[in-house]
């Protein structure tokens, strides 16, 4: 697995680091399955495949033991909403 790619949100990603993909750049999400809860930053688009809402990076991934489900259930809220450019 490539440590770190090019976004599209101009950032780089880190899979290290707690980042999603999905909603407007920047919001903060609280991300929750069986107890656990990560925040993480949205730092790019997608995904693009029905029925999937976010994607995960490793290491909030990790923490929420989904590493080799693949797929899971979880509960999402905005934590901190990012301001639209002007």
């Amino acid at each position: 697995m490539a440590v770190a790619r090019p976004p599209a949100g101009a950032s780089t990603i880190d899979y290290r680091q707690r980042r999603i993909a999905a909603c407007r750049f920047g919001t903060k999400l609280r991300v929750s399955r069986g107890g656990q809860s990560v925040v993480v930053t949205v730092n790019d688009r997608g995904p693009f495949v029905r029925g999937r809402v976010l994607d995960l990076a490793l290491a909030p991934a990790r923490e929420l033991g989904l590493v080799g489900l693949g797929i899971a259930h979880v509960d999402v809220e905005v934590v901190e909403q990012e301001e639209a450019a002007n």
